[in-house]
């Protein structure tokens, strides 16, 4: 049978022919649900599944870190780890937060409560900074201080490039020495004491001056010895107090050891206010 060019032919009367499907319905082919909407998949199904495992009797070389390849075998051990990064991270691993909080409470010096809150997370990232930015500012508000008293009086005048210097090595020194030196002095009596506690408080103690050094700039010689003065005063209160409540319970000589912190703080004072803002003026 004939049609536009094309010939139908009888499915039922071709030899060799598969039948055709009697029923006219359509057959519908239905599959499985797969999750690939997520990946990986919620449930699994069948003999893979979503974690792999080698085979029983496959080379392990490749799940081991190497001779070379490892992080752990990189690291010294011994006295060479006090040389590395490593060991020093987990003081650095604080938020702005967490030192501003610490800056307030040094400055609320009779609140006593930093050595609780720190006890357990010391950070040595706000004590190296506040120890920089203190070198940095008592080292260029002295010259500025300097400049506008020679040119109060017409003297000639140059900048002291010494002063950062100086100023780098009391600040550093101090804060790296005397709570070293309290720390063995703390052993000696059997006082329970950590050094990097005793290194985070002494520099949050330092800033204080910060703001000292900024106001000593008025050029009132009174004024600048009460600003520092107090400035002086309020830091040493911070160590004494927090420090007294730990030492006092475990040695009987505490008071000996709280007078002098307290007087080796105000030293600090003195010094900032002789070597920065006490001026002297030249004879040209």
């Amino acid at each position: 049978m004939m049609s536009s060019g094309y010939t139908t032919l009888d499915n039922q009367n071709v030899s060799g022919s598969v039948p055709a499907a009697s029923s006219p319905d359509r057959v519908e082919l239905k599959f499985p649900e797969s999750n690939l909407q997520t990946f990986p998949p919620s449930q699994t199904q069948g003999k893979i599944t979503g974690t792999f495992q080698p085979p029983i009797d496959a080379d392990d070389s490749f799940s081991k870190p190497g001779s070379g390849g490892g992080q752990d075998d990189n690291q010294p051990s011994g006295w060479q780890r006090y040389f590395s990064v490593a060991p020093y991270q987990p003081y650095f691993n604080v938020d702005t937060s967490d030192v501003l909080e610490r800056i307030r409470d040094s400055l609320l010096p009779y609140k006593g409560t930093f050595s609780e809150r720190t006890v357990h997370n010391p950070d040595l990232y706000g004590p190296f900074w506040i120890c920089s930015t203190l070198i940095l500012v008592a080292a260029a508000l002295g010259n500025l201080v300097g400049y506008i008293a020679h040119k109060k009086h017409h003297k000639h005048w140059d900048y002291d490039i010494n002063q950062v210097t100086w100023s780098a090595g009391l600040f550093y020194g101090y804060v790296a020495v005397i709570p070293l030196l309290l720390y063995f002095v703390l052993k000696y009596f059997s006082v329970p004491s950590g050094l990097v506690n005793l290194w985070c408080l002494y520099g949050y103690s330092l800033f204080v001056f910060i703001p000292a050094s900024c106001l000593s700039v008025i050029p009132l010689e009174i004024f600048r010895w009460v600003v520092v003065g107090a400035a002086g005063l309020m830091s040493a209160t911070f160590l004494a107090i927090n420090l007294r409540s730990h030492i006092k319970t475990a040695s009987e000589r505490w008071l000996l050891i709280v007078a002098g912190i307290f007087l080796l703080q105000l030293g600090l004072a003195v010094i900032l206010k002789l070597y920065f803002f006490t001026i002297v003026l030249g004879k040209d």
